[in-house]
């Protein structure tokens, strides 16, 4: 009687793991998918979109000015992008523009293209990406395919390993 019992409920557990993981909604799009295009203005105002920059392969950053762990890889991917050819990009897309961001990139000393997103409208990059954690940073080859996904901070010789393991 009490193996049927214990029985039961080990099979009642697995079921809700099973129903709860089901349920779970899913941090970020997959790789080897085509990277969703999009078009987001930079600081200055200027549009770009992420087709711009077909033929090459680009570092695609999600970031809040809040975020420790943002501000710490910042200084490396500034680094990265002063060592870049022609044929790699990065874009730094972030989700708090009713922050100050300005006065955050001026102090960063960053030099690469910011694109403002906002995680409160219904067409939001980061929600297209489903982005749930930041950083996220997506690499994309030059085909326009995820090659690699990388949540939270990522190094410099992290983000040099993944742009070289690329196509």
């Amino acid at each position: 009687m009490y193996k049927k019992i214990i029985a039961a409920v080990f099979l009642l557990v697995l079921i809700a793991v099973a129903i709860v993981q089901a349920m779970e909604p899913r941090s970020g799009l997959d790789t080897g998918q085509k990277a969703p295009d999009f078009e987001l203005e930079t600081l200055s105002g200027e549009k770009v979109k992420l087709s711009d920059y077909q033929g090459k392969k680009v570092m695609l950053n999600f970031w809040a000015t809040w975020c420790g762990p943002c501000r710490e890889e910042m200084p490396d991917m500034e680094t990265f992008a002063k060592g870049l050819g022609k044929d790699t990009v990065i874009l730094a897309v972030n989700l708090d523009p009713q922050n100050d961001v300005q006065t955050f990139v001026d102090e960063m000393g960053v030099t690469f293209p910011i694109l403002l997103d906002s995680q409160n409208i219904k067409n939001a990059v980061n929600k297209r990406y489903k982005v749930a954690a930041m950083p996220t940073t997506y690499f994309i080859d030059s085909e326009g395919f995820i090659s690699r996904k990388h949540i939270g901070q990522v190094s410099l010789q992290s983000m040099e390993k993944y742009i070289v393991d690329m196509k």
